[in-house]
């Protein structure tokens, strides 16, 4: 490389990448420094790639930059250098991660907890409240989300005016069946895999599973489900009982394991619902079985009337701002 009278470092050479990795996408994003806006924001298929390093590769070649720092929010636990995914087969070093993309700093961290993270930051438009009052200051807040499995964090008050998100595996919690079908589907779940969680019930991977399974309970033909996203359409069309029972039973599901989430933590600042499932539902969601289950606690149903939930509708991902806070942190 020549030298010039006054060098000046590449802007490219500065920034910090992005990231939240789900099982089915991965959403890459450029951010020039703490506090500067996230940009050039790309979703990847985590399919078509062999590992997180090519996608990542792949997306810095696309926009031609070089970070030095790198926050990426994962579907799955982080308790060491080693990082599995849980609903995909992706695992790398973080240490070898790092000096492979030549980075001086790499945070790695729960997708959720990134999520948890952002949502001090959420403006009024980028949520939409189902039911409850207002929030409670500085008390906890819950947060949980369908997508390809089923996440859930929260942040608690750290009593300076601070938040501590919460990084746990809340999704694998067991499923509690309430009704005569959904103990139906809970135990062919366990039939099939040794437990039934929450997730298996309440995420895109659960809701064909649970069409699927009460199709053939009930000797219907399920050969057209081959997707969540066929047995939401289907179910919100109103052309498949199955398919609508399973979309309701989802819903129904997530609104206990999030009623059980708010009366854990104590949520009266709230519940965020976040994931890929529950948005793309729209209007519908808030009339489906979930705010009902939610506050159907029997001596707590008082409590948990008043406690508000919101549905995250923001465009771009909140967990790509938790990533970046994250970092900042962390300079501190």
């Amino acid at each position: 490389m020549s030298e010039t009278t006054h060098p000046t470092p590449a802007p490219s050479t500065q920034g910090r990448l992005l990231a939240d990795v789900g099982g089915t996408h991965a959403r890459l994003a450029w951010q020039a420094g703490a506090d500067a806006p996230i940009e050039h924001v790309q979703v990847l298929p985590v399919a078509a790639h062999a590992s997180l390093r090519d996608a990542i590769r792949v997306y810095l070649a696309g926009i031609g930059r070089q970070p030095r720092e790198a926050a990426i929010a994962m579907a799955n636990p982080v308790t060491g250098d080693l990082v599995r995914m849980t609903n995909h087969h992706w695992s790398f070093s973080q240490a070898a991660l790092r000096d492979e993309l030549g980075l001086t700093t790499l945070r790695v961290l729960n997708d959720f907890t990134a999520l948890a993270l952002a949502l001090p930051h959420l403006a009024a438009g980028e949520r939409r409240q189902v039911g409850g009052g207002a929030p409670a200051a500085d008390a906890a807040i819950a947060l949980l989300g369908a997508g390809t499995g089923l996440g859930v964090s929260g942040l608690l008050p750290d009593g300076q005016g601070g938040w501590v998100p919460i990084a746990g595996e809340g999704g694998h919690v067991t499923l509690a069946a309430t009704t005569v079908r959904e103990r139906l589907v809970m135990d062919a779940l366990i039939r099939r895999h040794g437990h039934a969680s929450a997730e298996r019930v309440a995420s895109g991977t659960g809701l064909l599973d649970t069409c699927l399974i009460l199709c053939e309970a009930d000797g219907v033909d399920a050969h057209a489900f081959d997707s969540a996203a066929a047995v939401s359409e289907a179910a919100l069309s109103g052309a498949h009982p199955q398919a609508l029972e399973a979309l309701q039973m989802l819903c129904g599901v997530l609104g206990s394991v999030a009623g059980n989430l708010a009366l854990t933590l104590g949520a009266r600042g709230g519940v965020y619902i976040g994931g890929g499932v529950v948005p793309r539902l729209g209007a519908w969601f808030d009339a489906s079985p979930f705010r009902e289950r939610f506050e159907a606690k029997g001596r707590f149903e008082g409590y948990l009337r008043e406690i508000p939930v919101w549905v995250i509708t923001a465009e771009q991902s909140p967990a790509l701002m938790g990533a970046a806070h994250a970092l900042d942190v962390r300079a501190r």
